[in-house]
């Protein structure tokens, strides 16, 4: 399995390729404004590049001519789920439910996709947490949530953009390790500006300046 994809979007600036091996975990640095979280957005089927291709273990997820003609998977279809800043849970839901979303969405009965989620809020520490409203959580035990809401949708290829930005310097270093654990082995992109989260979570690195690659390691 792996990903590759190259994209090029004027408005943006973006023109790059960039490409996540089987289990790999890369990561994508640089000054705001670099294009990284264009580039998650253009992966996820969340913004049409004005032409480029993308594969998914071999599945073209889009492929645009110059003329901006060609196949376009979208979202709900491509196996890739977004992780972001902000946890964007359902707030009229409980913690067990938003995490059984995901298996509900591919197709589970209610009971399948209850135990699906409540593996993964076992695998995230946040068990105790199921029958809570989201508004009733801190930050951190939302961004845990939010994690255990993406695996439990079973990704072929999970994006991240920035997913410690909005926590204190407390939740930030034991969501990291939590990150590192259950994204061993699994493909993934981390969009960060912490040399930390590279150090922690990265496979491979690539810096991106004025949309495009500008270092790879």
């Amino acid at each position: 399995m792996s990903l590759q994809a190259t994209v090029r979007l004027r408005a943006r600036d973006l023109d790059l390729a960039v490409s996540v091996a089987d289990g790999q975990t890369l990561a994508v640095t640089g000054p705001n404004g670099a294009g990284k979280s264009s580039l998650l957005a253009v992966v996820a089927g969340l913004l049409v590049p004005d032409t480029g291709r993308a594969a998914l273990d071999g599945r073209v997820l889009f492929d645009l001519d110059a003329a901006g003609r060609g196949p376009w998977v979208p979202a709900h279809d491509r196996g890739v789920v977004l992780l972001a800043q902000d946890p964007l849970l359902f707030p009229h839901l409980s913690v067990l439910e938003n995490v059984a979303f995901g298996p509900r969405s591919r197709g589970a009965g209610r009971r399948r996709a209850r135990a699906v989620a409540g593996q993964w809020l076992e695998a995230v520490g946040a068990a105790p947490l199921a029958h809570r409203r989201p508004a009733a959580l801190s930050g951190g035990q939302a961004q845990r949530v939010a994690v255990a809401r993406a695996l439990a949708a079973d990704p072929q290829l999970l994006l991240l953009d920035e997913p410690f930005a909005s926590l204190d310097s407390t939740a930030a270093p034991a969501l990291r390790e939590l990150l590192r654990r259950v994204l061993a082995g699994r493909m993934a992109v981390v969009v960060t500006h912490d040399p930390a989260d590279v150090e922690a979570l990265a496979d491979a690195e690539v810096r991106l300046e004025h949309g495009r690659v500008a270092a790879a390691s």
